[in-house]
């Protein structure tokens, strides 16, 4: 296998750094400075490698929110197959956790507000994910409306996202449990 090369390498190294930033001093406190100061690099080689401020950050938002190729899509990991997989995940302990990747997305979702070039992206991931989260309530319920499916959806997507919002600050340890439950409810009642 070849080794990637020191311009791939450096990169990833700015964008893990960017990460780090965001998620240590908000979307307002990540400056190309912070960031080069977080990788070790002097600013003008941050700029070389990914360009300025604006590239850099939709760079992050398309890392965060796409696959291996840069493609944008669901945020559901690959083996969910069935709702009950989605719900396992969306509120399980990983999807929840008021860790970096969520402090990240927090960053993002406030720069979306204001740059419609990231708001296209997070529009994207969880466009997808609620047409997947559709697809999946469809195959769960296949005696139900296509427009109850899709309420259903976006029900349960609202729900998980709403509770990891909650999670930086609620510390109520029944918080994840009973948002499932309320997406629960909300399924059984289609």
């Amino acid at each position: 296998m070849a080794r990637p090369s020191v311009a791939t390498e450096r990169r990833e190294q700015i964008l893990d750094a960017t990460m780090n930033t965001i998620a240590e001093h908000g979307i307002s406190g990540t400056t190309l400075d912070r960031i080069a100061d977080t990788v070790g690099m002097s600013r003008g080689h941050v700029r070389h490698f990914v360009g300025n401020r604006d590239q850099l950050l939709l760079d992050t938002a398309i890392a965060v929110f796409g696959d291996e190729t840069g493609n944008v899509g669901s945020i559901l990991p690959p083996h969910v197959a069935t709702i009950n997989d989605a719900l396992d995940y969306l509120f399980g302990p990983d999807f929840n956790a008021p860790d970096r990747e969520n402090a990240v997305v927090l960053g993002l979702v406030e720069l979306s507000r204001t740059t419609p070039e990231i708001a296209d992206v997070l529009t994207t991931a969880y466009t997808a994910t609620r047409v997947q989260l559709a697809e999946l309530v469809t195959i769960a319920k296949p005696n139900a409306s296509a427009g109850a499916c899709i309420t259903a959806a976006y029900g349960v997507l609202t729900c998980a996202l709403g509770s990891v919002f909650l999670g930086d600050f609620d510390k109520d340890p029944t918080r994840m449990e009973r948002s499932r439950a309320a997406a629960d409810a909300q399924l059984a009642a289609i």
